[in-house]
């Protein structure tokens, strides 16, 4: 797939992996609609790409509220004619134990995550179905592998790999590519945002960021992924470890990831 002059929308893109993928897509010749909850960072990031030399706009829109996507969709189409590539990239997580989570907490991850992904897709579909594009949902390895404190995050990535898999087969023969992306780790904003129990943020990422693939490497690799059309894209050599021996040992695993979880800062299962 050639991404030149193509018209991409990414969802909560004005910071971490989604505003990485409008760099480096808009380098490669792709025009970009972002979107983002806060206008201070949308314009922010809007001037961040013009001055990058990219074609863009983009527009305040809460992944959460059905409305919102529709005028997401709406307004890229007035302003560049088009849609080609959808990017379903906004998310938040959390971090608590379930019997400590408040149920508002779950709901609000996954009216993001989750639902947020499908309302995108919903009001895109017609658009990408026409010009024979594709459709990329920013999952996780936590789509494949629950972890503990995430039952939440967890749930709603597991709930977005089955959604996309149904999808992929109802358009395998429209011309529709539909990609799923799981990063394992990625040094962004995401575990900083992650909400408590409670529903306020941790605010302080309980890991070494500094150590994780960055969102500019993520989103490189998420290019040329979707150059060559693949169906899955599992990130980082610990992320594909666990995919694979998660499908074989997943009893050993569950101790594996405990063990590795536990030793968290301030973690909640010590």
């Amino acid at each position: 797939m050639e991404i030149k002059n193509k018209v991409v929308v990414i969802t909560g893109a004005t910071s971490g992996i989604g505003q990485a993928c409008a760099l480096i897509f808009g380098k490669a010749g792709a025009k970009i609609w972002i979107t983002g909850r806060s206008r201070v960072k949308l314009d922010e990031t809007l001037v961040f790409l013009q001055k990058e030399g990219i074609v863009c706009g983009g527009g305040v829109c809460d992944a959460a509220i059905a409305e919102q996507n529709q005028q997401m969709a709406d307004d890229a189409i007035k302003h560049f004619g088009k849609i080609d590539v959808l990017i379903n990239n906004a998310g938040i997580s959390m971090r608590a134990l379930f019997r400590e989570l408040d149920l508002k907490v779950f709901h609000q991850v996954m009216d993001i995550n989750f639902w947020g992904t499908v309302y995108a897709t919903k009001f895109c579909m017609d658009e990408i179905i026409k010009n024979k594009g594709a459709i990329i949902g920013v999952s996780s390895i936590n789509g494949f592998r629950g972890t503990p404190a995430r039952t939440a995050y967890t749930a709603s990535k597991f709930a977005m790999n089955g959604f996309f898999e149904s999808l992929r087969t109802e358009v395998m023969k429209l011309g529709v590519h539909v990609m799923v992306v799981c990063p394992g780790f990625t040094a962004s904003n995401i575990r900083n945002n992650a909400l408590l129990g409670d529903g306020t943020s941790q605010s302080e990422s309980p890991r070494e960021e500094e150590k994780m693939m960055t969102a500019e490497e993520v989103a490189e690799a998420m290019l040329t992924a979707l150059r060559k059309k693949k169906r899955d894209l599992v990130l980082t050599n610990q992320g594909k470890m666990a995919v694979f021996l998660n499908k074989w040992i997943p009893g050993i695993m569950d101790k594996i990831v405990y063990n590795h979880m536990a030793k968290e800062k301030d973690s909640p299962f010590k």
